[in-house]
């Protein structure tokens, strides 16, 4: 442990020697912007750097046992080749999430990126060599579109495998772990979110908007814990709404990833975009008022008008799916029960956020919400030593944290006996 301990620290330091060049590739890949892709190096690189620490901490157990000649031991041990499916949005750090944890481990991963996203895998790779990680530890398998369900599905039936970590849409990690049944394999999932931001009367309104503004438009919507809905109570929701729109036409500029003032780059592709006109034409169909934005926007391609949308009801797609993209649709409401019921209508549960200055009100809401992470009067609450995941159908185990290295231990309980 203490060798892959050394070796992970070196990988670390590496991705903050190569920072500038790891988030150029990242900006060139997905479209973010240059800041954004230089915070998810620093946060990617934090996974390897607390799995490294972590690797050391492996702890057994010895139990106290029922017989007097008997001593009860436990064991982990690495559960064996993992394979590790990542998304487009986050390319560096949704592998070191998971690979800081396998390695920490003992484990060795096969790490099939999205086809948009390959070089950001690959990087990784190059700085692994020169950490002096051994050669087939971290493979890395990029593939086509066309290819993608097929290999998925040969990671997820092959008896060398033991284990699958993947994060991405619900749909395809309902498909992935109907193909890891067939050897009964491990996984962890880390699927879609559909995040309520309820923000009661209660509520610093400017907290609330400056909250609002970086959960929802970060990477341009395309985040698993972005804000998808906000709830925002009767009595202070024209004074939000006039203030988001107000901070949204004021501090976000979209344009090219690598231009300093961008704070909104493109979306992934045409389908995204797409997705987004859909939403909002079903709103509008619907009695929803476009508050600001509302269209592609004048740079064309993938590029689209950060949104906002008041009058939103329940009945809306862009209230029952998640929309991923710049799309934020306010919902007007009554009561925190209303509110509560609203959030947690949901059939996934991964981020939820609130804001409210009442403490009675803060603990009945944070344990009310069926999600695996609540923000109290924060938007933003991603971090290595925090465990990442969601319940419903948002997903299976965690990441990150203490926790995210038991997703690659086996436990194994020794009786030593005839003493």
């Amino acid at each position: 442990s203490q060798e892959r301990s050394a070796r992970l620290r070196r990988w670390y330091e590496l991705m903050m020697e190569n920072k500038e060049e790891l988030a150029r590739i990242i900006t060139a890949e997905n479209g973010k912007p240059l800041k954004e892709a230089q915070g998810e190096i620093v946060y990617s690189a934090s996974f390897l750097e607390w799995f490294a620490e972590e690797a050391r901490r492996i702890y057994g157990d010895v139990i106290p046992a029922s017989a007097k000649d008997r001593r009860v031991l436990v064991l982990k041990q690495p559960v064996g080749v993992a394979a590790i499916i990542t998304p487009w949005n986050f390319p560096s750090a949704m592998i070191t999430r998971k690979v800081g944890a396998a390695l920490a481990a003992g484990c060795t991963v096969v790490v099939k990126p999205a086809e948009d996203t390959p070089l950001s895998a690959l990087a990784l790779g190059e700085l692994a060599n020169q950490a002096g990680i051994p050669a087939g530890v971290y493979n890395v398998v990029p593939c086509s579109r066309q290819q993608t369900a097929a290999v998925g599905e040969v990671l997820c039936t092959d008896p060398l495998v033991s284990k699958i970590s993947f994060t991405g849409s619900t749909a395809t990690g309902k498909i992935l772990l109907k193909h890891a049944a067939g050897t009964v394999k491990r996984v962890s999932m880390e699927l879609g979110g559909h995040a309520p931001f309820i923000i009661f009367d209660s509520a610093n309104v400017d907290q609330a908007v400056r909250g609002a503004l970086a959960s929802k438009y970060r990477n341009s919507g395309q985040t698993c814990v972005c804000t998808n809905r906000f709830l925002v109570q009767k009595g202070i929701h024209d004074e939000f709404v006039e203030k988001f729109s107000k901070a949204i036409e004021k501090e976000l500029h979209v344009g090219n990833g690598f231009d300093a003032k961008t704070t909104q780059g493109p979306l992934i592709n045409e389908k995204a975009v797409e997705k987004v006109e859909k939403h909002i034409k079903d709103a509008v169909s619907q009695g929803a008022s476009i508050v600001t934005g509302g269209k592609r926007h004048s740079l064309g391609k993938n590029f689209f008008e950060p949104t906002l949308l008041s009058n939103v009801t329940t009945k809306m797609l862009c209230t029952q799916e998640e929309t991923f993209g710049p799309l934020a649709p306010v919902i007007k409401f009554e009561t925190e029960a209303e509110a509560v019921a609203i959030a947690n209508a949901a059939n996934v549960g991964l981020a939820g956020y609130f804001y409210s200055q009442d403490p009675a009100q803060i603990w009945r809401v944070a344990e009310q919400l069926e999600v695996g992470m609540v923000g109290v009067n924060e938007g933003i609450i991603s971090s290595a030593e925090c465990p990442f995941g969601g319940v419903k159908e948002s997903g299976l185990g965690r990441e990150g944290s203490k926790y995210g290295i038991d997703e690659y231990l086996e436990i194994k309980y020794v009786c030593f006996g005839g003493l």
